[in-house]
């Protein structure tokens, strides 16, 4: 089954990416810790060594040995943490001067972020830009007067799920199993072979037309058309390739690429001890007004994937995917709503990508399942030169 955490996840995350260039924005401690001890062994035997950040853009000072493709997420984490744009550290362009003083303020905001948690928190990432600023540039270190904080602070009433007994819940794998019985059972996935489907994606009011092609057991294609061109993913099994204003056309690595992998899990559902070598139940959540059982997804050297299924129907209902990054975990939540019958298989036709600042609905119009698909749909293009960074 092609749809689950976000079908359109990566279509998504290049629209938008492109989208923002034309529309004016205005403007867990436990899962990290748990994310950090989820097979930090296995993080040794990584395979091939890659480009650090500063082999690959210009005039990095602070984050110059991390992972080159984990500089854009960890942008999006800073900017998302203080609700503003890349310019307002960046001069719009020429993104390696430090013509504006807050790209320098931001390098110093770093090194003490940095050196809070080795020297309190034993190098775990426990302060990130969030902490202090939860959204504004500025932090506010004044406590609000009574009259304005009782209006915008309610009561303190326990969170859903506080105290519950974990080992009264259901197994993880009993919450699986009744998800894929939920959708049709394994014998109905497993004849389905392909996947066309067409809708619409909608952003900040526009909707734009999206087809998501998918073929067992892991090729995976979207398209969205976009204002000034088109936003492509695509997964053929080994690699993943994107192109999308205003990044150039790159082949997917690190998050992205781990994103893209599941993505393209055509029998997810069944797939989902193979691709977590441990799954955990957490206590139950309320999800737009269904009681939701909540299961934890942990791979090697991974943040944990959070998975919430419907108590009463057992279908999948949201899932939360953290991408690390150097200054924190950037979150995307996929909510699923509107599960049809399609030959037999349960889908859902419309779901909902939320990243700090940004949403995306999914609208499907059509699906077609057991269709030829071309081979081409999946072909990544040869190697083009990057722009300059």
């Amino acid at each position: 089954m092609a749809i689950k955490r976000s079908t359109a996840a990566l279509a998504a995350m290049g629209f938008l990416l492109g989208f923002l260039q034309l529309v004016p924005v205005h403007d867990r401690r436990t899962l990290a810790q748990e994310a950090a001890g989820a097979g930090s062994a296995a993080q040794a035997e990584q395979a091939p060594a890659v480009k650090t950040a500063a082999e690959v853009y210009k005039n990095i000072k602070v984050l110059k040995d991390i992972p080159a493709y984990e500089l854009i997420p960890t942008m999006e984490f800073i900017s998302a943490s203080l609700g503003v744009r890349c310019d307002y550290c960046h001069v719009e362009h020429h993104f390696d001067q430090d013509t504006k003083r807050p790209k320098q303020r931001a390098r110093e905001m770093m090194q003490m972020m940095f050196a809070i948690n080795k020297d309190n928190f034993h190098g775990h990432m426990e302060v990130t830009c969030n902490t202090c600023h939860n959204g504004s540039a500025h932090p506010v270190g004044i406590p609000e007067v009574a009259e304005s904080a009782v209006a915008a602070r309610p009561p303190h009433a326990e969170g859903p799920g506080e105290h519950v007994n974990l080992a009264s819940l259901p197994q993880p794998d009993a919450i699986v199993t009744r998800y894929v019985e939920a959708i049709g059972g394994a014998e109905a996935l497993r004849k389905i072979k392909s996947r066309v489907i067409t809708g619409t994606m909608t952003v900040f009011g526009h909707a734009m037309p999206i087809e998501i092609d998918a073929q067992a057991p892991d090729l995976w294609a979207s398209v969205t058309t976009l204002p000034r061109g088109r936003s492509v993913t695509i997964y053929n099994g080994h690699e993943g390739w994107a192109a999308g204003a205003p990044r150039p056309p790159h082949l997917l690595e690190g998050g992205e690429l781990d994103e893209a992998r599941l993505q393209a899990d055509f029998y997810f559902p069944l797939d989902l001890h193979q691709d977590f070598v441990s799954l955990r139940e957490r206590p139950p959540q309320k999800i737009n007004g269904h009681d939701a059982y909540v299961v934890l997804g942990f791979r090697p050297g991974m943040p944990p994937v959070q998975f919430y299924f419907d108590q009463q129907s057992g279908l999948l209902l949201r899932i939360v995917y953290l991408t690390q990054t150097a200054v924190g975990l950037l979150p995307e939540q996929t909510d699923y709503s509107d599960y049809r019958d399609v030959d037999g298989v349960k889908l859902p036709f419309q779901w909902t990508v939320s990243r700090p600042g940004v949403q995306s609905t999914i609208q499907v119009a059509e699906v077609r399942q057991n269709v030829p698909i071309s081979e081409s749909k999946f072909a990544i293009p040869a190697p083009q030169a990057a722009a300059g960074q």
